[in-house]
């Protein structure tokens, strides 16, 4: 009886550790434009939590591309503009990292959204897309109305990094941030783009995002 009991308890423990190393071992959750980091329980995860709303842009093959696009599929997400003279082609080599990485896989897609869509047209894309060698089908180049664009990405991705002053409509956006954005279209890592160490650390967090 004593043996069984004490078997009993050294079950309960390891239950308890592997719980314990799940939480642990969960991406944290990203609600406010301050990228706190938040980790939320199985129950509050219940709840309505900030998430990526519907949208619908074009792509360089002038394909409508949706929130219906990304369903089921963690993706990353990235702003940018094809007559950027030195940060974006750091950014897009960067990110050309994760392309390699998950080549082939149909469950991971990138996301590029272009802050200056009046003149990045769908064969401005194109020829961006055949410059960094990039997989149309993977990684999405889009463009659409600046007004569209630049709500989502200040009201949802909280893709600016001028969080201290007030933004009118049309203040041009500039971010390095690079967002991974899971399946339920929320929020799980931030990186800066530029930093080819903070890419390598998203690959790692994508293949974990991939486990849960």
């Amino acid at each position: 009886m004593r043996c069984r009991n004490c078997l009993l308890i050294l079950f309960l423990f390891v239950q308890a550790c592997t719980s314990s190393k799940k939480a642990d071992d969960q991406l944290p959750f990203y609600v406010t434009a301050d990228f706190t980091p938040h980790w939320f329980t199985v129950k509050e995860l219940e709840q309505p939590i900030h998430q990526i709303p519907a949208f619908s842009f074009i792509n360089q093959s002038g394909e409508k591309v949706t929130e219906q696009t990304v369903k089921d599929k963690i993706y990353v997400a990235d702003f940018f503009f094809t007559n950027c003279p030195g940060i974006c082609k750091r950014l897009t080599n960067n990110i050309s990292l994760v392309q390699e990485a998950f080549k082939g896989d149909e469950g991971v897609l990138i996301l590029s959204h272009s802050v200056t869509p009046e003149t990045d047209s769908v064969s401005r894309l194109q020829q961006y897309a055949r410059q960094y060698k990039i997989n149309q089908q993977q990684w999405h180049l889009l463009t659409g109305t600046r007004s569209e664009i630049y709500t989502l990405a200040r009201k949802s991705y909280f893709a600016d990094e001028d969080l201290g002053e007030a933004q009118a409509e049309n203040d041009f956006l500039h971010t390095e941030n690079v967002l991974l954005i899971d399946k339920q279209r929320r929020i799980r890592g931030v990186y800066k783009g530029t930093s080819e160490a903070d890419i390598r650390n998203l690959i790692v967090d994508i293949k974990r995002l991939q486990e849960e």
